[in-house]
């Protein structure tokens, strides 16, 4: 072996030898207890003795055991320290320090720092010096029922307002569209209708098979009581094509696309690209959210076509194999019960569902905040302001068919 490389062995053994014994010594300091000695000197006097670690890992004693024994002292007025046997000490003794502070003031009983290290003495005064906000403990008190009443109807007015606005925006960049100013790219368009439609369709055969299976299988319970099977057809058509087939899509778009826009607009908005966009002279209305309300004013009622298929194929598997309905006869029963009247309210629902739906996602990811909770939130957001949007369309759409047709 050369001089060299015995030399740079001997190194290499005294580094580790030197590691081992800092680590073998902060796992004794680790181990080591943390003592305390409570003693009386003088009348009305305290002496708190603390010895060995006093460290976040240590075993140490608490602020109750010290409690205990000023209950049973109840004429103490001054409390002082001996910290002379103290040997390793970290966040852990100011913590308690802190705690004994809050104690003795409490009860007026004055305390003596004196003989505590410089170092505690300096963590104290800092900790003494920034006071506790008031706003943290804001959350313990609750408001009066009027003041919350109050606040509740400001937050439902800039809603409100804050939703008018963005639906004012979003039909001004709709009127660029139409005169052909609008700041979109094609490409951009034809990505978005492969998403939403595409992609969409796995998801919708299964949802819609199952749910006319389900219709026809309810129908066909009651329908047998009375020797009707034939009309199971009927049920499960026209649910399908006047509310159940648009409102299916609708739901699975809000939940899968919806939800989808609002994140990839909020995490646009931590990303400031945005803010970039508006910089550059280009409107985030013309070049994000119309693509995507294109998109999905597009596609939902193609999907609502198909899954209106995927239901009455669904109902065709109950009938065939529980109510022994022939296939011919079923779509026979079929074109009898359906008619354009039908068809067409229910593409105009499943059109009407495709701005909600769009609408709901991009203004919840317009609005989102700057952080990870917040984007998660407006996804959140999305979904359920898209669901109640197309319940309550829903509603006001079939009575206004009743009305009209």
């Amino acid at each position: 072996m050369s001089f060299c490389s015995a030399a740079c062995w001997l190194c290499r053994k005294s580094t580790l030898e030197e590691e081992k014994g800092t680590v073998d010594a902060v796992r004794d300091a680790t181990h080591e207890r943390g003592e305390m000695q409570v003693n009386h000197p003088t009348e009305g006097t305290v002496l708190v003795s603390l010895s060995g670690s006093w460290t976040l890992w240590s075993d140490r004693p608490r602020v109750a055991e010290l409690q205990r024994q000023l209950d049973a002292e109840p004429g103490v007025q001054r409390l002082t320290f001996d910290s002379r046997d103290l040997t390793a000490w970290d966040s852990g003794l100011v913590t308690f320090l802190r705690n004994v502070e809050e104690l003795c003031r409490s009860r007026q009983i004055a305390i003596d720092r004196g003989n505590l290290p410089n170092g505690i003495q300096r963590l104290l005064d800092l900790a003494a010096a920034v006071p506790e906000r008031e706003e943290t403990r804001r959350g313990q008190t609750q408001d009066p029922l009027l003041a919350r009443i109050g606040m509740w109807g400001i937050g439902v007015t800039a809603a409100a307002s804050n939703m008018v606005r963005f639906i004012g925006e979003a039909f001004l960049a709709f009127l660029q569209l139409l005169r052909g100013r609008a700041s979109i790219r094609a490409s951009d368009l034809a990505l978005l209708l492969q998403e939403c439609g595409a992609q969409a369709l796995p998801i919708v055969t299964l949802i819609s098979f199952l749910v006319g299976a389900i219709l026809a299988f309810i129908g066909a319970v009651q329908l047998q009581q009375f020797g009707a099977q034939i009309y199971v057809a009927n049920l499960v058509g026209l649910a399908m094509v006047l509310e159940m087939g648009a409102m299916m899509t609708a739901i699975i778009m809000s939940g899968r696309t919806g939800a989808a826009f609002a994140a990839q607009l909020g995490t646009m908005q931590v990303n400031q690209e945005i803010d970039a966009l508006t910089t550059l002279g280009i409107s985030p209305m013309e070049f994000l959210v119309l693509p995507r309300m294109l998109a999905l004013v597009l596609m939902v009622p193609l999907l609502t076509v198909y899954a209106d298929l995927m239901g009455m194929l669904g109902g065709a598997a109950i009938g065939v194999t529980m109510l022994d309905v022939s296939l011919k006869v079923y779509f026979n029963q079929l074109q009898e019960a359906l008619t354009i009247k039908y068809c067409a309210q229910g593409l105009i629902k499943s059109a009407i569902y495709g701005v909600i739906i769009a609408l709901a996602g991009c203004m919840r990811g317009m609005q989102s905040g700057r952080s990870a909770a917040a984007v998660g939130q407006a996804a959140t957001s999305a979904v359920v302001t898209s669901i109640v949007g197309i319940i309550v369309a829903s509603a006001v759409l079939t009575i206004i068919y009743l009305q009209v047709w």
